[in-house]
């Protein structure tokens, strides 16, 4: 019974370790379950998804992960671009300072 706790435990860590990092809490919840230090581990080092460079896509006008081949929507093949858009985590919005007082 312990050692089910033990296994959730890691599930949970890694879990929720792959979705801070923008990929799957299912998936990286079963990796780290299965496989309970190493799966963490693993999950630890995976890369930040939301700090990748992004692409439009010619077909649809998707914007995709730059390492994508094929559009997720439409299902063109991509070629390398030459003009990158910039990753999620440099287009989230930042609450504007508080100015001084109007009178």
């Amino acid at each position: 019974m312990a050692f089910i706790v033990i296994l959730f435990g890691f599930g949970l860590a890694g879990g929720i370790v792959g979705k801070m990092k923008g990929s799957s809490f299912f998936i990286w919840f079963l990796v780290s379950f299965c496989v309970p230090f190493i799966g963490l581990v693993a999950a630890l080092l995976y890369r930040w998804d939301n700090n990748e460079l992004r692409r439009e896509c010619p077909g649809c006008g998707k914007v995709v992960k730059l390492h994508d081949a094929l559009c997720t929507s439409c299902g063109t093949e991509l070629e390398f671009p030459e003009v990158a858009i910039a990753p999620e985590s440099a287009s989230v919005r930042r609450r504007p300072v508080a100015g001084p007082p109007s009178a």
